[in-house]
C-alpha cells in the first residue's frame, strides 16, 4: 500500500544512506523498521524495569563495548558500515 509521510531532512537522508549501505530500497529499510518498532514491547519512554541488558558490540578495531541507547547502537552500526564501504574501495 501507498502512503506519504513527512520525515525531517535529515532522518531521511540517514534514512537512505543506511538503505544504501545495506544494499536495500528504502521502502524495504522503512517497512522493516515499523514492524520491528510495532512488534518491540510497549514501554513508556524513559520507562524503567525489567528489560534485556544491551547488547555488545565488536567493532572493527578488535573492541568491545556496550552501547548505551538506540542512538548509540545505530552511530555504531553506521560507522562500520562506512569503514567497511571505505575498506572495500581501497581494495
Amino acid at each position: 500500500m501507498r502512503t506519504t509521510i513527512e520525515l525531517p531532512d535529515d532522518l531521511l537522508r540517514r534514512a537512505k544512506a543506511t538503505a544504501a549501505l545495506r544494499g536495500q530500497k528504502l521502502k524495504h529499510l522503512v517497512a522493516a523498521l515499523i514492524e520491528r518498532g510495532l512488534d518491540a514491547p510497549d514501554v513508556a519512554p524513559g520507562a524503567r524495569g525489567n528489560h534485556a541488558p544491551l547488547p555488545e558490540f565488536a567493532c572493527l578495531r578488535d573492541r568491545t563495548i556496550r552501547a548505551t541507547s538506540n542512538a548509540q547502537i545505530e552511530r555504531i552500526l553506521m560507522q562500520e558500515d562506512l569503514q567497511h564501504v571505505d575498506l572495500d574501495r581501497s581494495a
